[in-house]
C-alpha cells in the first residue's frame, strides 16, 4: 500500500556493521522490495556530514562497512568516525584516534 501511495518511502536503520549494499542484499533475501537509495543508515549520515564538513576522517568501522565510505579522502585525519568495529578498538588504534 506504501508503494502506490503518494509518499516517499525510506528504510532506516542506525546499524554501523554493515554496508548499505550488504543491508540491501540481505533485506531483498528476506523478500523486501527496495532499491538501494531507499536505504538511509547511520552510515549514510556519517557520510553526509564528512562531506558538508569536507573533513578526512579515521574510519573506526567494521571492515564490511567500507565501501559505504568509498571516495572520502582519509589521509592525515582530522576527524574521527566511530561504529561498531571491536576488532579495531586496541591501544594503537585508540591511540591514533586521539591525536
Amino acid at each position: 500500500r506504501l508503494r502506490s501511495a503518494p509518499v516517499t518511502v525510506r528504510f532506516v536503520t542506525n546499524t554501523t556493521k554493515e554496508s548499505k549494499r550488504d543491508l540491501l542484499e540481505r533485506l531483498t533475501g528476506l523478500g523486501f522490495d527496495i532499491a538501494e537509495h531507499e536505504i538511509f543508515t547511520s552510515l549514510t549520515a556519517a557520510r553526509n556530514l564528512l562531506e558538508q564538513q569536507q573533513v578526512r576522517p579515521l574510519l573506526l568501522v567494521d571492515d564490511k562497512a567500507l565501501p559505504d565510505f568509498a571516495g572520502i579522502g582519509t589521509d592525515n585525519p582530522n576527524a574521527v568516525v566511530v561504529g561498531l568495529a571491536p576488532e579495531h578498538f586496541h591501544y594503537e588504534m585508540m591511540n591514533r584516534a586521539f591525536r
